[in-house]
């Protein structure tokens, strides 16, 4: 009889090498082109317009930072380091799970947001989290008010209800803003309580003297950035300990853009949740913002003093991409939401999400990152996901 052998099973090449290098350039295109050209097409070109102002604070932010003769070393050593771990592809080892920690309540400010006829508070804690780079530990804590996690949180009187928690996009941090643009009191008048969490280095959590709410989390390099979206998952994981243990029967999470992508990162970690429901997520920033003016020239001018490739710097912010790893929760209580006009997010990433989570859900509207025309019809489909994820859940 002739002898076997067992082949050992090849593990599917990582998506930052697998991903075209001109991906970010490719075409985009949705089924709602030739039924809304005009919806589609004409929020395409004002995001091309309005995503050159943001590409010039974030250029403004970080290349100091990584053209400094003492940074090109630092990102060079620091995103291997990031990359060796992406490699692993350990989400346990890179998300680790934070400690418990006491959480306070605080009145809201007299000039801050309120929500009309809702109970709310400000959430605040010390967040526990330190660098998972040693090397950044000093220069990363050195943000005092950074340390300080806060987000609002809309409560019924009578008892805790299922929970949407909603995470901002870089830069428009404010309450107002983004329970405004999101509907989110129709939210809380279906039943549901709403914490809306403040990213690392915005709002109140950004330096007193930094130029715009987010600027911290590129002002110190590729690296920096790296940690401050692993800060983010840590603290969203310390609000969701603690509105379970305040009773909550479920709690899902939704986020726009750098939200969106870090909802889509909470997917990755947290198996309790309910509901994942990313809208316009970003998902590959180094071949996202490759297509921008001025970043785009930017990122070739960094290459070239740094020696860092596109794929390298790929390959070092992997560590934090929903890409890099399957869901601990059921991608069938996944819903993604796309723009078909978006130009920040553009509908290719969106699909590279949708296509690693084949069980997920998918909509587009025609409209761009900011001008969500047919929204009242994507916020009726979530409340049924919602609604539909928070009757029978069994959580492991």
């Amino acid at each position: 009889m002739a002898k076997t052998s067992l082949q050992p099973v090849k593990k599917s090449p990582p998506w930052w090498r697998s991903l075209p290098d001109d991906f970010y350039c490719q075409s985009d295109g949705t089924e709602l082109d030739s039924e809304y050209p005009l919806r589609v097409y004409g929020t395409a070109m004002m995001d091309r317009v309005m995503r050159t102002g943001l590409s010039l604070m974030i250029s403004g932010a970080l290349l100091p930072q990584v053209i400094k003769r003492e940074g090109l070393s630092r990102e060079r050593e620091w995103m291997d380091f990031y990359a060796h771990l992406a490699e692993q592809r350990d989400v346990d080892q890179v998300f680790i799970a934070p400690p418990k920690v006491n959480i306070t309540e605080h009145k809201m400010g007299k000039f801050a947001y309120k929500p009309k006829d809702i109970p709310a508070v400000e959430l605040r804690f010390e967040s526990p989290f330190t660098p998972l780079n040693p090397a950044l530990t000093e220069s990363y804590l050195s943000y005092t008010r950074n340390r300080t996690a806060r987000a609002q949180y809309w409560r019924h009187p009578d008892r805790a209800r299922p929970t949407l928690i909603f995470v901002h996009g870089v830069v428009e941090s404010s309450y107002a803003f983004n329970s405004l643009f999101f509907s989110l009191k129709t939210f809380y008048d279906n039943g549901y309580d709403v914490l809306l969490m403040i990213q690392p280095f915005h709002g109140d959590r950004a330096e007193r003297f930094h130029p715009f709410s987010g600027y911290g989390l590129f002002a110190g390099g590729f690296s920096q950035l790296n940690e401050g979206l692993l800060q983010a998952v840590s603290d969203l994981r310390v609000f969701v300990d603690y509105l379970f243990e305040r009773g909550a029967p479920h709690v899902g999470i939704s986020g726009l853009s750098l939200g969106g992508y870090l909802s889509s990162v909470m997917a990755v970690v947290e198996p309790r949740l309910a509901f994942c429901i990313p809208n316009s997520p970003l998902v590959a920033p180094v071949d996202t913002v490759r297509d921008w003016v001025p970043i785009g020239r930017a990122m070739e001018i960094v290459g070239k003093r740094t020696g860092l490739s596109p794929l390298d710097l790929r390959r070092g912010m992997a560590i934090h991409s929903p890409l890099s790893y399957q869901p601990k929760l059921d991608p069938d209580r996944v819903m993604i939401i796309g723009g078909a006009g978006d130009r920040f997010t553009p509908p290719r990433f969106v699909r590279l999400l949708h296509s690693h989570w084949p069980e997920s859900h998918l909509h587009w509207f025609p409209g761009n990152h900011l001008v969500h025309l047919g929204q009242q019809e994507y916020l009726k489909l979530m409340r049924h996901f919602m609604d539909s994820h928070c009757q029978n859940v069994s959580y492991p």
